[in-house]
């Protein structure tokens, strides 16, 4: 094999984040989630099911952005809703900001009333995070996205959660952000954002650097695992063969 770039890393974490789900919707946003959550479907949680991001649920496993091959049922935007409201769902959306406290934000930046910037909206984010497990993909790793405190809350974490009511915290869980840079977990104190894992060749002093937070330290930090000969080859020939997942995690100092 040759040798395995950041964006493979990348795609291995987020099929890691998936393997423990079971029979649930896997609900991707983007170029990284999409090729993490196919790769899950092929290795470790073959039981989860996942659609087109359109209206279809697929039999096969097809490359990203192909035409479904196989299918397996209808799943049109509306019934998407009965699947959130039902919770058999993990969702991993991307983020404008994600803060300390695993609170995300989609919304606009700046003060609610008059913002700077208007960006998608909090769209399913509230809904997603009260009633799905929910992750986060964050391509970027820096201060302008890891914040203190977001502008406005689309997603929920969970200390906001647990300060809303059961209503809200009953079903959250805000299970895994993944970013260029690391593997990160709401398993820090008051419900504060840890450090899980770090990509080779990522310090704990560059993740922290570009983190507007203290992230939380629970002893030796790991390393991310890198992704098996077979993961590799899943990726490379049959899930990303036009290779789109350097163009969102370009290669580390040509790797």
């Amino acid at each position: 094999m040759t040798e395995i770039t950041r964006a493979e890393v990348c795609a291995a974490a987020v099929a890691d984040a998936f393997a423990a789900d079971g029979e649930i919707f896997g609900s991707p946003m983007g170029t990284m989630p999409m090729i993490g959550v196919r790769l899950a479907k092929l290795t470790s949680n073959p039981d989860l099911v996942i659609s087109d991001g359109e209206s279809l649920f697929l039999g096969g496993v097809p490359p990203i952005f192909a035409k479904a091959d196989v299918l397996e049922g209808w799943i049109p935007f509306r019934r998407v809703f009965d699947v959130v409201a039902y919770g058999r769902r993990h969702v991993m959306m991307g983020a404008t900001q994600v803060d300390k406290h695993g609170n995300q934000n989609i919304s606009a930046i700046g003060d609610f009333a008059q913002p700077k910037r208007q960006l998608l909206g909090s769209r399913g984010a509230p809904g997603n995070t009260v009633n799905n497990r929910t992750s986060y993909w964050v391509p970027k790793h820096n201060t302008r996205v890891f914040v203190e405190k977001v502008d406005i809350v689309s997603g929920v974490g969970p200390k906001a959660a647990k300060e809303a009511g059961p209503g809200a915290s009953k079903y959250n869980d805000i299970h895994r952000i993944i970013s260029n840079l690391g593997v990160f977990d709401m398993g820090g104190p008051d419900d504060t954002m840890r450090i899980v894992s770090l990509h080779p060749g990522v310090t704990l002093e560059e993740v922290q650097e570009a983190t507007g937070f203290e992230l939380y330290v629970d002893g030796d930090v790991a390393t991310t695992r890198l992704p098996s000969d077979a993961e590799l080859t899943i990726i490379r020939e049959m899930l990303d063969p036009k290779n789109f997942r350097d163009r969102e995690v370009p290669p580390v100092d040509g790797k």
